[in-house]
């Protein structure tokens, strides 16, 4: 859960983590090997990672983060000879690196996030949003991060691959011509909405009501429904801003990847963890792959990039800023039809009459 979670400091640059280049030769197996997959110790319970440091000798692990427990435990293993692999989410900064977030870390930064290095991100052409799996080494000294040795796979693709690829930007926008079914048995509510509003793959839709009216019941039934009748697309559920309790609920709910970003946790992780969902979107649409997001809310995200935006001197109705929206808008104006194949949907909840002016000029930005 997002709230449980600590921004690792991020290094200024390629130095900071030694130079993990792309041609790094990966160190000879001595004797059998032993594969060790680091997504699966981050899915690992807390109790279950002690056990295991505490057979290494190490008995006292109260203190120890799941990051610092999973960091002991490879280090060991590496020195008995194990090959670990990993895989993530690219991130490239400002700085030309870049790191694999983990969806276990809802995308955030953490100590154990695997550091790419900028000639790898060169060679491949490797984009923010990218799934990018791989061998990967322990920090050496003076390092902070794990950082990726061979580039294996990106998006479940052979990486040589990447210069086929059409960019997002580049592709034809059309209208939608192919439907999303959302009738399932015994469910009126499904029902109406293929009736009176029908979706197509590449819609913007808005899902419009006070707050406690069942927004975010509609998105799980929604969610479940496009699961059960189009298993090929993939769906992406985002909730921005939202109680812990009720990410844990559509964790449990949702048959699909759930993103969240608390309201506990500060605006620059709601945009962070925002572009982070729709730089994989669209390297998924890249690849010809149907997505949908379901957002929870727009209003909150409008919120969100409206305190973060630098401020530009003109403010509308409501305090809300007038270059803030932009990006939110750009966000939304993602959803497209490809007629290259693939396409982007995105169907998202907006709260009205909640007495703030701010959620009013939100609402009527994106209501069209």
């Amino acid at each position: 859960m997002a709230s449980a979670k600590a921004e690792a400091p991020r290094p200024t640059s390629a130095d900071d983590n030694g130079e993990s280049e792309a041609d790094e030769t990966p160190p000879e197996p001595k004797g059998p090997q032993v594969f060790i997959n680091l997504n699966d110790l981050q899915k690992m319970k807390m109790e279950n990672l002690q056990r295991e440091v505490r057979k290494l000798g190490i008995q006292d692990v109260t203190g120890l983060k799941k990051q610092d427990l999973i960091f002991q435990l490879l280090k060991d293993r590496v020195k008995q000879g194990a090959v670990i692999s990993g895989e993530g989410v690219m991130e490239v900064l400002n700085e030309g690196f870049g790191f694999l977030r983990s969806l276990d870390y809802n995308y955030l930064p953490s100590t154990d996030d695997i550091y790419v290095s900028p000639s790898q991100i060169r060679r491949f052409g490797l984009k923010s949003g990218h799934v990018v799996a791989g061998q990967i080494r322990p920090p050496k000294e003076n390092e902070r991060y794990f950082a990726l040795l061979k580039v294996e796979k990106v998006n479940g693709e052979d990486p040589n691959k990447l210069a086929e690829v059409v960019p997002f930007e580049e592709l034809t926008p059309l209208y939608p011509d192919k439907r999303i079914f959302l009738e399932v048995k015994n469910d009126l509510n499904l029902r109406i909405i293929d009736l009176v509003t029908p979706i197509g793959m590449g819609q913007r839709c808005l899902i419009v009501a006070p707050p406690r009216t069942g927004k975010t019941v509609i998105l799980q039934k929604i969610a479940n429904a496009i699961r059960a009748n189009h298993p090929d697309i993939y769906v992406i559920v985002l909730l921005i801003d939202e109680r812990p309790e009720e990410v844990t609920d559509m964790e449990r709910t949702v048959d699909a990847e759930v993103i969240a970003s608390t309201f506990d946790e500060p605006t620059s992780r709601h945009v962070q963890v925002t572009e982070m969902v729709l730089g994989k979107a669209k390297r998924l649409v890249e690849h010809k792959v149907d997505v949908v997001i379901l957002l929870d809310s727009i209003t909150r995200l409008g919120r969100a990039y409206n305190a973060e935006q630098p401020h530009s001197g003109k403010i509308l109705t409501g305090g809300v800023d007038a270059s803030a929206l932009q990006r939110p808008k750009r966000f939304f104006g993602a959803a497209r039809n490809i007629e290259e194949g693939g396409s982007l949907t995105i169907i998202s909840t907006a709260l009205i009459d909640t007495g703030s002016r701010m959620d009013e000029v939100i609402f009527e930005e994106f209501k069209g």
